[in-house]
């Protein structure tokens, strides 16, 4: 069995940004020369996410529009009292969650037609990193 791990990194311009890095992991599945198995993509901080689902733009708005009602950004949360302000990005990550599992089939990845691969950052403009973990034969 094979293994490889990639780090992805970003500096987002935004305190909220979405990047689509489904080029990235195919890169990465392609560097590891694993043609069976699996890519696990996670992002290593607590206030971001990484999902699936459909590069619509009108999609990408609705997701954040919908996590903003579900959390809003405010100044009451208790984290706050902590001395921070984004307890609202980690109740977003808790929605969407750290990591996504994909399958790696004939040394690509397997997915679906619409399906894509993204970084959702809740708590941005500082340096930040995903890990990118392939196994497989």
């Amino acid at each position: 069995m094979k293994a490889h791990t990639e780090y992805l990194r970003f500096h987002t311009k935004q305190r909220r940004e979405f990047v689509h890095i489904t080029p990235q992991v195919e890169q990465a599945v392609e560097r590891s020369g694993v043609k069976e198995g699996l890519a696990l993509v996670s992002a290593m901080h607590i206030t971001a996410a990484v999902y699936v689902n459909d590069n619509e733009s009108g999609l990408i708005a609705d997701i954040q529009q919908w996590l903003e009602e579900l959390a809003p950004a405010k100044p009451e949360y208790r984290h706050h009292q902590t001395g921070e302000d984004n307890a609202d990005a980690h109740l977003k990550n808790l929605v969407l969650h750290h990591q996504v599992l994909l399958p790696i089939t004939k040394g690509e990845l397997d997915l679906g037609p619409w399906q894509a691969v993204f970084y959702a950052e809740f708590d941005g403009q500082r340096e930040k990193r995903v890990i990118v973990k392939i196994i497989g034969e």
